[in-house]
């Protein structure tokens, strides 16, 4: 299936395994990638020499020229040593969590590196690519980690028709039928975070993928006890008792992870400081919700590698909740993109009762 989408970036189908910390590292990625699809390794969980070699290792496991992403912090203090990187080693694509600047959009475009960021909103779709994004990742309020609060389906028709680059519609897909919807509204594909995660291709321990696939619609929450911003994932025991915890003891609990990350990163504390006032500008953030930023990470990583679901959060899209085996990349693709053609069969049919010259 063409679409300008894959035209763009050079994959068989217009599908995209995003970015997810600690769950997007080779293996995952090279697994997308194989299936045709568009594979983005997770590297703001990775120090600079980690990130390399996980680049390599995608390469390692993948035929030569094969597309795959890099999803880079735009406001971390290292970004611009990361984006050199991605032009050293290659790397087909850049993917944003946030904006990045006009500079660094250049920067990478001038190397040859596709640009897509995700955004919110229409005003930042409309941001970037003024800038001179090369497409952008949509994502609703079904989506998983943080997240806005306007449905995809509302959110994605705003943006096909506010820019005139490429549009990836993310939050709320899982299948074929979700993928030939958001070509209606005008998209060139969809991305899938959660769906890849439940994989086994994954490296997700598999008692926190149980935990996936046992919950239902209604056990995926937002809350915004994690970090001070809305991040939705699955309701747990350990997201109450963040949601219950006084300033003090959400204040011991961030610093305590704040040093945890630091050491992990390899960042310095100025670093982190430095990171912590981009991420507070224009948000009404206090310093304790600034420095739960850094509990993210810990918490996922005690949950997507360590498998303690008791100490961890486990960030989630809405989806999971119909969600109830685990494929491997190769049988996800290629069902999706069956379903796909099987949905769009069914409607060509139907166009061509609608069009029959009428009895007698």
């Amino acid at each position: 299936m063409e679409t300008a989408f894959t035209k763009l970036v050079g994959v068989e189908h217009p599908l995209v395994q995003t970015g997810m910390g600690w769950v997007a590292g080779p293996r995952l990625v090279s697994g997308a990638a194989n299936a045709g699809a568009l594979g983005i390794l997770a590297s703001a969980t990775m120090t600079l020499d980690q990130l390399r070699s996980a680049v390599r290792e995608v390469k390692s496991r993948t035929p030569d020229g094969t597309p795959f992403g890099v999803n880079l912090r735009a406001d971390a203090g290292d970004a611009a040593e990361r984006a050199q990187l991605i032009i050293d080693e290659g790397v087909r694509v850049a993917s944003f969590a946030l904006a990045p600047s006009e500079e660094l959009i250049g920067r990478l475009k001038d190397a040859g590196v596709v640009v897509i960021p995700s955004i919110g909103a229409r005003r930042h779709a409309e941001k970037v690519a003024a800038w001179g994004a090369d497409a952008v990742i949509v994502q609703g309020g079904e989506g998983g980690g943080h997240t806005g609060d306007v449905a995809t389906t509302v959110l994605l028709p705003q943006v096909v028709d506010a820019v005139d680059i490429p549009v990836i519609a993310a939050g709320g897909f899982s299948d074929g039928r979700g993928l030939v919807a958001a070509l209606s509204y005008g998209a060139a594909g969809i991305a899938m975070g959660t769906r890849f995660l439940l994989t086994s291709d994954s490296t997700v321990p598999d008692a926190v993928k149980a935990e996936y696939l046992k919950a239902t619609v209604k056990d995926v929450t937002v809350t915004t006890a994690v970090d001070g911003l809305p991040h939705r994932m699955l309701r747990t025991e350990l997201v109450d008792s963040l949601e219950r915890a006084g300033r003090t003891r959400a204040l011991v609990r961030a610093v305590r992870h704040a040093a945890g990350f630091r050491k992990l990163s390899g960042l310095s504390w100025p670093q982190m400081v430095r990171d912590g006032l981009a991420m507070k500008h224009g948000k009404d953030l206090s310093w304790s919700q600034v420095l739960l930023a850094a509990n993210t990470p810990m918490l996922l990583k005690a949950s997507m590698v360590e498998g303690r679901t008791d100490l961890g959060v486990m960030a989630s899209g809405q989806v999971a909740g119909v969600i109830d085996d685990l494929p491997s990349c190769a049988e996800l693709v290629s069902r999706v993109m069956a379903e796909a053609q099987q949905a769009l069969q069914s409607l060509e049919a139907l166009h061509s009762l609608r069009t029959l010259p009428p009895p007698g």
